[in-house]
Order: C-alpha cells, then sequence, then structure tokens
C-alpha cells in the first residue's frame, strides 16, 4: 500500500508529473503503432462486445421473415424492410427520428461514462482489432512486429507481408459483402463475388467497401480516431465533474520511478518503497498497450477511446508490486480529487434525456400514424365533366380519375373503392367502375375510376356551386368486400373535386 502523502507532498508529485513527458516506445520505426497485447477485466469485455458486433453484422442478412431478409435495403424498387414493416421514400421521418433519437442516446450515455462508445462498439475499433488480431497471429508479437519492420529485405519478410495482407484482403472482401448484402440478396451475393460471377455494379461497390475497410482498419487505424472522426473533438463538451473516464491518480503515483520488487509476488511493502516515490514504478505499459499511442499520466487527452487496456495494464503490475489496484480507473474527477461518489443528477444528462424521450414519442407517433395503403387521386385533365343524361331534374354527370393505390404491406390484399360526400349537397355521388380491386405485395395500382353525380329527390335543396368536394376512401377488405373484423380497419382518404355544368 502507499504511503500518506501531505498536501505539499502531493504538489510536488504532480509539478513533477507535468514536467515528466516519457517517449512512445510502442512505434515503430515506420511510425506505425505495435499494440502491445493486453489482457484483463476490460479487454475481456471488449474482446465480447467485439465479437458479438461482427457477428450481428454479418449474421443479420441471413434472417428470414415471410420469404425475404429480414432487413433488407431495396434501393432500387425504394422499399425498407425491417421485419414486417415496409418503410418507403415517404416514411423516412422515421428513420430521421431514429438516428436522431440514437444520437441523444450517445450523448446520454457519454455524459456518465465518457466515450465508452469508442473503446467498446465502434465499428472502427472492432474491426481495427480483428485486423491486429490477424497480424499478431501472422506475425508475432508487438516485439517481433516491430523487429520485422527494422529487418532488411528478405524471404521470411516478404512472405509474413504477403501473408498478412492477403488476410487482410480477405477479410476486406467478406466485410465488403456483408455491408452490400443489406442492399443485395446476402446468399447470392457471397456466392456470386467469390465465383466472379457478379454484375458490374455489384463487384463494384463490393470492391469499394472491401477497399476502405482494408485501408481503415490495416493502415490507418488510430488515425481515423485521432484525424477523421468528429466525435473525438466534440465530445468533451458532454463531459462534467461525474464523468467517468480512464484517469490516473498523479496525487497516488507521482513522483514516479523504477523500483525493485521483491522475489515472491506481491509482497512489495511500504518499508521496500524507494523514499518520494509514488506508486507508479514507470514500467510504461499503459503506453505499450495502448492502441492511440498516448500516456495516459499526462491527463484526459482527446486521443484517449477509454478501451481501459491501461487500466488492466496498470492493475496487473500494482498487483505484482503489492500495491492498491485502479492506480489507473474509470473515475470521475469528482471521485479523484475530492473522494466523492458520482452523482446521478446532471443538467445535461437530463437535457439528453429529454431529447431522447422526445424522439421516441416522435418515432412512436410517426409510427402510429403510418398507414398500410397509400392513395393519389389524379383528376382526368382532357375534360372537366361529361353529360351522359341531360333531362330535366334527371341531369347524370360523369367525372373521370386515376387513382393510384400502393399496398405498402408485404402481402397481397383487397382494398374497397368508396366515395364520401357532403350530405347537404343537392346531388348523390356513386363510384361506376368496380369498387373491389386485389393489389399484390408492395404494388402500385393506377386505377381509372368513373364517379357519377344525379340531382337529389329532394327539391328543396339548391345547387350552391358548379362543383363538389368528393372524397375517395379506400379499405382493406377481406375477398368478399368485407371489413375483417378480426384485423384493425386500414384505411385512406383523399379530397378532390366534382365538376358539373
Amino acid at each position: 500500500m502507499s504511503d500518506p502523502v501531505s498536501s505539499e507532498s502531493v504538489s510536488s508529485r504532480l509539478a513533477a508529473s507535468s514536467a515528466q513527458r516519457i517517449a512512445i516506445v510502442n512505434v515503430s520505426a515506420s511510425g506505425k503503432i505495435h499494440v502491445r497485447e493486453q489482457q484483463g477485466v476490460f479487454q475481456k469485455i471488449r474482446q465480447h462486445t467485439n465479437t458479438l458486433l461482427i457477428a450481428i453484422f454479418f449474421l443479420i442478412p441471413f434472417i428470414n421473415f415471410n420469404g425475404r431478409q429480414a432487413i433488407f435495403f431495396d434501393v432500387t424498387e425504394q422499399q425498407f424492410f425491417f421485419f414486417n414493416i415496409t418503410l418507403w421514400p415517404q416514411d423516412f421521418t422515421v428513420l430521421a427520428w431514429v438516428f436522431m433519437a440514437a444520437a441523444f442516446a450517445l450523448f446520454f450515455v457519454t455524459v456518465y461514462f465518457g466515450r465508452v462508445w469508442c473503446g467498446f462498439l465502434c465499428p472502427q475499433t472492432a474491426w481495427t482489432a480483428m485486423f491486429m488480431w490477424i497480424e499478431a497471429k501472422v506475425e508475432g508479437n508487438h516485439h517481433h512486429r516491430t523487429a520485422l519492420d527494422k529487418a532488411p529485405l528478405s524471404v521470411r519478410k516478404v512472405s509474413k507481408r504477403v501473408s498478412k495482407h492477403s488476410a487482410w484482403a480477405v477479410m476486406a472482401l467478406i466485410t465488403g459483402c456483408g455491408f452490400m448484402a443489406y442492399f443485395m440478396p446476402a446468399r447470392d451475393l457471397y456466392i456470386d463475388i467469390f465465383t466472379f460471377s457478379s454484375g458490374f455494379w455489384t463487384g463494384v461497390w463490393v470492391w469499394f467497401f472491401a477497399l476502405c475497410t482494408y485501408l481503415n482498419a490495416g493502415w490507418m487505424r488510430e488515425m481515423m480516431c485521432l484525424h477523421c472522426c468528429p466525435y473525438s473533438r466534440f465530445q468533451a463538451v458532454m463531459f462534467d465533474s461525474n464523468t467517468k473516464t480512464v484517469s490516473y491518480d498523479a496525487a497516488r503515483g507521482e513522483s514516479r520511478g523504477p523500483r525493485k520488487r521483491n522475489k515472491r509476488q506481491g509482497a512489495q511493502t511500504n518499508d521496500s518503497k524507494p523514499a518520494g516515490l509514488g506508486d507508479c514504478v514507470d514500467c510504461h505499459l499503459c503506453v505499450d498497450v495502448c492502441p492511440t499511442g498516448i500516456d495516459i499520466r499526462n491527463g484526459l487527452q482527446y486521443e484517449c477511446i477509454n478501451c481501459g487496456a491501461c487500466v488492466d495494464a496498470c492493475n496487473q503490475t500494482m498487483e505484482k508490486f503489492g500495491y492498491l489496484p485502479n492506480l489507473i480507473s474509470f473515475t470521475s474527477e469528482n471521485a479523484l480529487k475530492k473522494g466523492e461518489k458520482p452523482s446521478l443528477w446532471s443538467v445535461k444528462a437530463l437535457g439528453y434525456a429529454t431529447a431522447l424521450l422526445v424522439m421516441l414519442v416522435l418515432i412512436a407517433m410517426d409510427l402510429n400514424s403510418r398507414t398500410d395503403i397509400q392513395l393519389n387521386v389524379i383528376r382526368d385533365r382532357q375534360s372537366l365533366y361529361r353529360v351522359v343524361s341531360s333531362e330535366p331534374n334527371k341531369e347524370v354527370i360523369e367525372n373521370s380519375y386515376l387513382l393510384k393505390i400502393r399496398n405498402k404491406t408485404q402481402q397481397a390484399a383487397f382494398y374497397k373503392i368508396s366515395i364520401a360526400y357532403d350530405n347537404l349537397s343537392a346531388y348523390e355521388f356513386e363510384v361506376e367502375t368496380e369498387t373491389l380491386v386485389l393489389i399484390k405485395a408492395a404494388e402500385q395500382l393506377e386505377y381509372p375510376v368513373t364517379v357519377t353525380s344525379v340531382m337529389k329527390d329532394n327539391r328543396g335543396i339548391t345547387p350552391r356551386s358548379a362543383r363538389d368536394v368528393v372524397t375517395f376512401l379506400i379499405t382493406e377488405v377481406d375477398s368478399g368486400g368485407v371489413i375483417d373484423s378480426q384485423k384493425p380497419l386500414s384505411q385512406v382518404s383523399q379530397d378532390s373535386r366534382f365538376f358539373r355544368p
């Protein structure tokens, strides 16, 4: 355990910490960071979450629902399928609300747990870890990889590099197929790509995303987090004094310095610690295991992705020296400096939670207001009306319309066409065309209809104008034209004008 320290001692250690800057030792001569392999609690969580994320990404396109992919973005037909929900271009507001809700959910989590998304769930982090795992299997640990970078060109070096990049290319190609499988039939896509029988544009898009994966996860790696990701630049504004981030306890760790430990692991005592030194033994492991190559002992930095690798490495060292764990830990500023427990109350968290709740309400309202039928009524533009009969008090007028009816469901359905009008009108209106139609799943039917008007028998009603407002109603029914009482009513309406002399 560490010695008690006075305020003067703490101040001197903090001053020493600010003066110290260590060189990043896990960077090769080419400037590439070779991350040291690390095991521990947080790394197990990372491995499991990354594995789950990648597995979900590849497996979702193979889930079937009602004879098709459960989640499928059919760009050609402008239909997005989410199990039993079909979204059309006019339903894209739902997707907008979903993306906004996801953003506010991320902000809400960030207030409490910092940049935890980047460290444990970000696809860039997951794919980078997978490519680094392949690299380690082919070229060896970080010492071997650094030595291989410095080694002169040889058959052994070329063979290892060719093997690594070949494995990366295959993984990148599979990833490109996995991405495009959300837009094309997945089972056919993989076969077509790997048998070189795909269409031109299919191949272009798959290889495009494969190239992006190869460059991002294989070559750019931490550069995406440091220079390309906008989240790293503005995530700090969401932090407050209660936000948990990966932090170094400088008051306890400084002044840092190497020292010997007893042969028996964990046998270090206060008496064997050199005078004037804190718990940090300056082993550099926290730097070696960092995927972005920073030294967490220099304080909070935007490059930190909160992956917890340095926490696991430091706790491993503390255990060997018999010191208390969590010299580096997930903790808040208040807990680190004042010893206070993190408060659940935060104005920022309340604001983000309110915004998230509003987005969820809007999503529910938008989904609830969706109908399974889309109707567009277009009047005949060639003639406003036709006089069928001009007998006194029995005048019959016809108007023609084109109904564009879209079945937005994933099953064929029968629809009944009816018309509604103002009871105070001097005329009665009737649809003369067949009123029961069958529309296939996700099909739009262009259906011409004729509406006639006849003056009512009540001679006391005087026509108010040469046109009336009529409302077309499209209602889902059974094959006999009767509304199915076992199903909720699916109906859509649109107003139009009926003209007469």
